[in-house]
C-alpha cells in the first residue's frame, strides 16, 4: 500500500515527465549553429580595463546557440559597405572572408568617430544569430555597439534593432541597455529572434584604447526566406 506521501508524489513524478517531454519537443529539429572559432591570441582575465557597464566574463565556454536544422553563415562572401574614408588598414570584404585569425593582415581599420558598416544578403533572410569579431589581438572593449537589419539600404524600412550598448546615446541611436563586454577570439553572439531581414548594419564608436574601429569577421547565421 502506498503511503500517503507516495501518493502525493505521483501527479509531481507526472508533471515531471511532462516537462521532460515538452522540453525534448522543443528542441526537436534544433542544432547547433556551426561557429568555428578562431585561435585564441591573449590568454587570462584581462586586467585595467575601467569601463563603465562591463560584463562580467562568463569563465567558461560559451554556450551552443541552437538554430532550425540547415541554418549556415549566409554572410560569407556577401557584399559590404562601410561609412567614412576609405579603410587605413585592409579592406572592407575582410568582413565576410571567412578570415578570423584577428592577426594582421586579417582585419579591417575603419577612422575615427562613429562608423559603420552594411552588409547585403542579397535577399531576405531569417536571421537566428549574428557573430561579430571586432578585434581579439588584444583585450579591447568597443564603444557603442549597435546591431541592426532593415529590408532597404538606407535604413527606412523594416529596422529592427538586435544589439545596443550605447548607454547614454553618445552615437544619437537610442539610448542601449545591454552591456559593454570584453572582445576575445569567441567574438560576440547576438539572439536575432528570427528576425527576417535582407541587410545588416554594424555601428561603433572607436574602443577603449583609440578612437579607430576595428572588424575582423561577421557571420550571419540564418536562412533564406521562402
Amino acid at each position: 500500500m502506498r503511503t500517503s506521501a507516495q501518493i502525493l508524489a505521483i501527479p509531481l513524478l507526472l508533471l515531471s515527465g511532462w516537462a521532460a517531454c515538452a522540453w525534448g519537443q522543443s528542441q526537436a529539429g534544433l542544432e547547433p549553429i556551426p561557429i568555428v572559432l578562431p585561435k585564441p591570441l591573449f590568454e587570462g582575465t584581462p586586467v585595467n580595463i575601467k569601463v563603465p557597464n562591463l560584463e562580467k566574463p562568463l569563465g567558461r565556454p560559451r554556450d551552443p546557440f541552437l538554430a532550425p536544422a540547415g541554418t549556415m553563415n549566409v554572410a560569407l562572401h556577401k557584399p559590404v559597405e562601410c561609412s567614412g574614408p576609405p579603410p587605413t588598414l585592409g579592406d572592407v570584404d575582410m568582413l565576410t572572408d571567412g578570415e578570423k585569425a584577428g592577426t594582421d593582415g586579417t582585419y579591417v581599420e575603419l577612422g575615427p568617430g562613429l562608423q559603420y558598416c552594411t552588409i547585403d544578403l542579397g535577399a531576405r533572410h531569417t536571421i537566428y544569430a549574428i557573430v561579430v569579431w571586432h578585434y581579439h589581438k588584444q583585450a579591447r572593449v568597443y564603444n557603442d555597439v549597435i546591431v541592426r537589419t532593415a529590408d532597404d539600404p538606407d535604413f527606412l524600412e523594416n529596422v529592427v534593432t538586435l544589439f545596443n550598448n550605447d548607454h547614454d546615446n553618445t552615437s544619437g541611436l537610442g539610448v542601449g541597455k545591454e552591456l559593454n563586454y570584453v572582445e576575445t577570439a569567441e567574438g560576440k553572439l547576438i539572439d536575432a529572434k528570427g528576425v527576417e531581414a535582407r541587410y545588416v548594419r554594424l555601428y561603433s564608436n572607436g574602443n577603449h584604447a583609440n578612437q579607430l574601429n576595428h572588424y575582423v569577421e561577421v557571420e550571419v547565421f540564418g536562412k533564406p526566406v521562402k
